[in-house]
């Protein structure tokens, strides 16, 4: 166990070596290189130290599980940096790490007295001791701060869809699956291992060793993961984009103070509908509203309000729906009977298969080749 523990140590300060020799640096990179560091040291020192620690050091041992408390602001402030241009670092905030410091802080203050710092033990169920409270507070709080930030994380990927749909016509390469199966699969994982942690200090059964041991091969089993994937991962929404305000992120409700009237509205509306028909800006995989309404010469909080509003869509599914009826068209045009389906969708906007299928499913009911099948039954 100690051997895996080392090369999850070692692969976190190699990925945060390879990290740092980037050229282009975005803010999630340095969140993500803090959190290499950290997670390498933290593996590391348990893979040299342990049995030393928790059997010779009581309050050292529990203040060096307390960095438990950290993993999942590093995971909070990962996923933030990637889903908003907007900066996160204001006073509030900090108060993710307040926990780890309030808990350290309680363990400094405790030493001082040693009738009950002698009672702080993380195997106070085995010696058959009474903890103080504020010490089984904390402890608990521990064990819930990953299954908390997990969830905390599945909202932040519900953000993240809803600035896809309102900014970007395409997914691919900025949804962040890889980061969602991971934050998923772990949540389960570590949800698990803490329900074994509980019944190991309420019932006795399994050990200490059994729990932090399990809780640790997670970690580094996810050292490698987001190394390997952060690395790669490049910056999905411009630092620049809250600089320039083309970032929208309102919903309908937000619309209500909009200074658009109805007549410009009406004009902004024929006039989109006319560059969508002469221009064909949707054959672009990669347009985005700023491009869009850079094209029409409005603000891209008036086009989201009139694609909201009047077309009742979002801006990704108003430009998707021309790329279906683009393909429906290339479908049924002889000059395009020797292209294959995937060529008419990459020639009409598309990027990946997957997301061709999906989408041309969503709006037709259909699958592409059972589309093309009726089509050439008729």
């Amino acid at each position: 166990m100690k051997f895996i523990f080392l090369i999850a140590a070692f692969n976190a300060f190699f990925f945060a070596i390879l990290l740092f020799q980037k050229k282009l640096w975005a803010l999630h990179d340095k969140i993500l290189l803090l959190w290499l560091l950290y997670l390498g040291l933290f593996i590391g020192l348990y893979a040299f130290y342990s049995h030393e620690l928790f059997t010779q050091f009581q309050l050292l041992s529990i203040s060096f599980t307390s960095l438990f408390l950290l993993h999942g602001a590093f995971l909070f402030f990962y996923i933030s940096t990637l889903i908003s241009p907007k900066r996160i670092f204001g006073k509030m905030n900090f108060l993710h790490f307040a926990p780890f410091v309030l808990f350290n802080g309680y363990l400094f203050a405790i030493s001082f007295f040693p009738n009950i710092s002698e009672t702080i033990r993380l195997d106070y169920a085995q010696v058959n001791i009474s903890p103080p409270f504020l010490f089984i507070f904390f402890l608990i709080a521990t064990l819930l701060s990953g299954p908390f930030y997990f969830v905390l994380s599945i909202r932040l990927f519900k953000k993240l869809d809803l600035n896809i749909f309102n900014n970007l016509s395409f997914s691919e390469e900025v949804d962040l699956i890889w980061l969602r199966k991971l934050v998923y699969v772990f949540g389960i994982i570590w949800t698990a291992l803490i329900i074994i942690t509980v019944i190991h200090h309420v019932f006795n059964l399994f050990s200490m060793v059994f729990c932090t041991d399990g809780l640790f091969l997670s970690l580094s089993v996810f050292v490698i993961l987001i190394g390997y994937f952060g690395l790669k991962q490049k910056v999905i929404f411009s630092a620049d984009t809250e600089n320039e305000q083309v970032f929208v992120e309102e919903t309908k409700i937000k619309y209500a103070s909009s200074r658009l009237t109805d007549t410009e509205a009406k004009l902004f509306v024929d006039k989109l509908n006319n560059l969508m028909i002469a221009a064909k800006p949707f054959l672009n995989p990669n347009l985005t509203l700023l491009e869009l309404a850079s094209e029409l010469g409005i603000s891209t909080h008036y086009l989201s309000q009139i694609i909201n509003e009047k077309f009742n869509l979002n801006f990704f599914d108003y430009i998707n729906q021309y790329r279906v009826e683009e393909v429906k068209t290339k479908i049924n045009d002889p000059r395009f009977e020797n292209y294959s389906l995937l060529g008419i969708a990459f020639d009409s906007g598309f990027n990946s298969k997957s997301a061709f299928n999906r989408i041309f499913k969503k709006f037709t009911k259909q699958t592409p080749s059972q589309y093309k099948s009726e089509i050439f039954k008729i």
